[in-house]
C-alpha cells in the first residue's frame, strides 16, 4: 500500500476501446471451392447444363485492396467450341472473407471439361477443373466448312459477398421477415459506429473516439445484439442497416460486462432478422462469421470455418465467460458483436474474440447467449456495474486491477463517484486482476444482487489517490492513510477480506477473511454492558496476550461514563513500559471525528498499537477501534478497517 502511486513505471497499456489488435501479415487465398449456390452448401464438381458455377475464394490476412481474378476456360467441349477456349476474365478488389466468382448460363453450357484459374494479386494461385454432365458434342464432317461455336457465352458475374437484396424488404429467403438462408444474414447484420469520450492510460488525457463494431437484429421491431465493449460507455450508437446510406439511432437496453454482450433498440420496425440454431452445436459444424470487419470498412463480409472446440476458455481481460466455442471463421477487428451462423443463417454464437497468431477464433456460444440476452431485453444490466474496463498489470506487478477507460452514467459505479482513468484493484476485499483476466472481478458480481452494497477500492493515477467506499452504498472517498511514522516487517497481502457485524446486528467491518477467531459480544467496561462490540484475529488469545498476532477490537457505546469523556478511552490504554509512544493526532473521515494514540515497537517486536476514538456529527455515541499490526500485511488490513467500520443505527 506504501508509495503505491509512486511507483508509477513506464508501462504502455493499449486500450482496445471497441477494436480488437490486428496484426499484419501476407495475404493468402486459404481455400478455394466450387458450388451449386453462393453458400457453399451444394459443393461440387460437377455441374448440369444450366447450373450457375459458384467459386467460392476465402481470404486471409488480406488487406482491402488485395487483387483477386478468375479466368474461367472451356477446357474440352467437344465441336462445341476449340479447346482452351477462353470464357470470360473477371477482376475485384477485396479483403478478408468469402468472396465469389459465379459463371451463370444464359443458354446451357455445353457438356465437357471446364476449369477457372485464381489468381492472387496478378500471380496464378490456384486451378480447380469442373465437368458439365452430358453428351459432348463430337467434331463435325470434314466437308463442313465452319466450325461449331459454343451454344451460348455464359455470363460471368463477381460479387465480394455472397448476393442479397440489400433493399433491407423481405426477400426469397425469408418468411415473415425471418432469416432462413446464408445469403440473407447480411439483412439482419448491422454496422455500429459507437462516439464517446474516454480515459487514456499513457497520459490520463479524455480522447473522443467513434470505434465500429458488429450486431445483429433477434426481433422486428430492432432488438439487436452486438458486445457489451462495442457500446458501453458511449454518448450516442449509430446504427448502418443494409441497404440504408444514412444510419439510425439506437440505445441500449442492457448490458453484461463479465458476459461481454448488450442489447441495444433500433429505431423503426420491421426488420428482417436472425433466429437460433436448433440442433447440437459439435465439433465441425459448419459455421460462418458475418459482419463489418475494420474501422471505416462500410462493406459487409462473411467468413466460412468450423466449430473447432466446444468448449474453449473464455476468460479474457475484458470478459469473464465460463466457456466459449473455438471457430476458425476468420474474425477481424470490427467483427466484435457479429453473428457465428450455420449454413442455413441461424445463430450459433456471437463473435467476440481471435487469436491472430494462431488462427484461433470465439464466440459466446448460443445457450450462454440467450440466458444472458433475453434478461438484457427486459432492460435488466447482468453482471454490470457501469463500466468499460479491461485487466491490466505493469511489469513489475505494483499495479494491477482494472482499468476503467469510460462509466456509464447513473450506473452504481457512477453514483460510487467512479471515473474514467480509475483502477479498481479491490471489490468486497478480494484483490482484482491478479491472473490478467476479468475472473475474480466477475466472480463477485456473480455472487451478489445488483443492488447489494460492496466495498471498493480505486487508485487513482491521475491524483495518485487511493479512494475507498462502496458500490449502491458510500461514495468514493480518499483513504484515511494513518502515518505511523515508521516500516512494519514486510508481510504477505492477503487475499481477500470479510465482513462482520456483532451479534446484535449494530456494528460493521471488514477484516481479512484468515481472522476467523471472532468475537461479536457485548462490551463490557468494570463488568457493566455498555455497548456491543466486536474482536477478531488469528487467534484471539494470541491478539489479547502477545505483540505477534494481529487483531482488531471495535466497540461502540452511548454509556454516559463514556460519551461524558471520550478522552478517558485513549487515557486509559498506557504501553509505555512496553512500547515507544509516537504520539496522538487527529482524525477525520466521512463518518466520524475524533483522535488516535500510535505505540510502536511494541515488546520489542516492531508491532504498532493504534487506539482510536471517534464520535459522528450529532455526538450520539462513540466509538473505540483498537488495531495491532505486525507487518505489512496487517498495515493494509488496518487501512481497510478504517474505511469499513460503521455503527448501523
Amino acid at each position: 500500500m506504501k508509495n503505491v502511486f509512486g511507483k508509477l513505471l513506464l508501462f504502455v497499456l493499449v486500450m482496445s476501446l471497441f477494436l480488437t489488435a490486428c496484426e499484419f501479415s501476407s495475404a493468402n487465398i486459404k481455400e478455394v471451392q466450387l458450388a451449386k449456390d453462393s453458400a457453399g452448401t451444394q459443393l461440387t464438381t460437377t455441374f448440369e447444363p444450366n447450373d450457375t458455377v459458384y467459386a467460392l475464394v476465402t481470404l486471409a490476412n488480406a488487406p482491402d485492396s488485395t487483387r483477386l481474378k478468375a479466368i474461367w476456360t472451356a477446357v474440352d467441349v467437344g465441336s462445341a467450341a476449340a479447346a482452351n477456349t477462353l470464357i470470360d476474365e473477371v477482376n475485384l478488389e477485396a479483403g478478408d472473407g468469402i468472396h465469389n466468382f459465379n459463371l451463370s448460363p444464359s443458354s446451357p453450357f455445353p457438356a465437357g471439361d471446364y476449369k477457372v484459374d485464381i489468381y492472387l494479386n496478378d500471380e496464378l494461385n490456384k486451378t480447380l477443373e469442373f465437368t458439365v454432365a452430358g453428351e459432348v458434342a463430337q467434331a463435325a464432317d470434314t466437308n463442313d466448312t465452319a466450325v461449331a461455336e459454343p451454344t451460348a457465352a455464359p455470363e460471368p458475374t463477381a460479387e465480394s459477398e455472397p448476393t442479397a437484396d440489400s433493399s433491407g424488404a423481405e426477400t426469397s429467403g425469408t418468411t415473415d421477415g425471418a432469416v432462413n438462408t446464408l445469403e440473407d444474414v447480411r439483412n439482419a447484420t448491422v454496422r455500429i459506429v459507437a462516439s464517446g469520450s474516454f480515459v487514456t492510460p499513457e497520459d490520463f488525457s479524455t480522447v473522443s473516439v467513434a470505434g465500429q463494431g458488429s450486431g445483429f437484429i433477434i426481433d422486428p421491431e430492432g432488438i439487436a445484439v452486438t458486445n457489451n465493449h462495442v457500446v458501453t460507455g458511449a454518448a450516442f450508437l449509430q446504427v448502418y442497416v443494409e441497404g440504408e446510406d444514412s444510419p439510425r439511432n439506437a440505445k441500449v437496453l442492457g448490458v453484461s460486462e463479465c458476459s461481454d454482450l448488450a442489447v441495444i433498440d433500433i429505431d423503426g420496425d420491421g426488420f428482417p432478422y436472425l433466429t437460433w440454431h436448433e440442433g447440437d452445436l459439435n465439433v465441425g459444424l459448419d459455421v460462418y462469421g458475418a459482419g463489418f470487419p475494420l474501422a471505416g470498412n462500410t462493406e459487409y463480409t462473411l467468413t466460412r470455418g468450423i466449430i473447432s472446440k466446444e468448449k474453449a476458455n473464455g476468460e479474457s481481460n475484458w470478459a469473464s465467460v465460463d466457456s466459449v466455442l473455438e471457430h476458425d471463421a476468420t474474425i477481424n477487428p470490427g467483427n466484435s458483436g457479429g453473428p457465428l451462423v450455420d449454413t442455413n443463417g441461424q445463430i450459433v454464437g456471437v463473435n467476440y474474440s481471435t487469436r491472430r497468431d494462431t488462427s484461433q477464433h470465439f464466440a459466446i456460444g448460443r445457450d450462454e447467449a440467450i440466458r444472458v440476452i433475453e434478461q438484457l431485453r427486459e432492460g435488466k444490466d447482468v453482471h454490470s456495474i457501469g463500466i468499460n474496463g479491461e485487466a491490466i498489470r505493469n511489469e513489475d506487478g505494483s499495479i494491477v486491477g482494472l482499468w476503467v477507460a469510460s462509466v456509464e452514467s447513473g450506473s452504481p459505479a457512477d453514483v460510487a463517484g467512479l471515473q474514467g482513468g480509475d483502477i479498481i484493484t479491490n471489490l468486497e476485499g478480494l484483490h482484482l486482476a491478479t491472473d490478467g483476466t476479468m475472473a475474480d472481478y466477475c466472480d463477485v458480481l456473480r455472487s451478489h444482487n445488483a443492488d447489494d452494497t460492496m466495498t471498493i477500492e480505486v487508485l487513482r493515477l491521475a491524483t495518485g489517490e487511493i479512494l475507498k467506499g462502496q458500490l449502491n452504498g458510500r461514495e468514493l472517498e480518499t483513504a484515511v492513510l494513518i502515518d505511523l511514522g515508521g516500516d512494519v516487517a514486510s508481510g504477505d497481502s492477503y487475499d481477500s477480506y470479510t465482513t462482520l457485524s456483532d451479534a446484535s446486528g449494530q456494528l460493521q467491518i471488514d477484516v481479512p477473511s484468515v481472522w476467523t477467531d471472532t468475537l461479536g459480544e457485548a462490551w463490557l467496561m468494570d463488568d457493566q454492558n455498555i455497548g456491543p462490540s466486536i474482536m477478531a484475529s488469528t487467534n484471539l488469545d494470541g491478539y489479547l496476550n502477545s505483540w505477534t498476532t494481529p487483531g482488531v477490537f471495535f466497540g461502540a457505546s452511548s454509556d454516559a461514563s463514556v460519551l461524558d469523556d471520550p478522552a478517558s478511552l485513549l487515557e486509559s490504554v498506557d504501553f509505555s513500559g512496553e512500547c515507544s509512544y509516537d504520539g496522538r493526532q487527529d482524525y477525520s473521515d466521512q463518518l466520524y471525528t475524533g483522535a488516535y494514540d500510535v505505540w510502536s515497537n511494541c515488546g520489542g517486536t516492531g508491532s504498532y498499537f493504534v487506539n482510536l476514538v471517534a464520535l459522528p456529527e450529532d455526538g450520539s455515541f462513540v466509538t473505540l477501534v483498537q488495531v495491532q499490526i505486525v507487518n505489512s500485511a496487517d498495515l493494509e488490513a488496518f487501512d481497510n478497517i478504517l474505511n469499513t467500520f460503521v455503527v448501523l443505527q
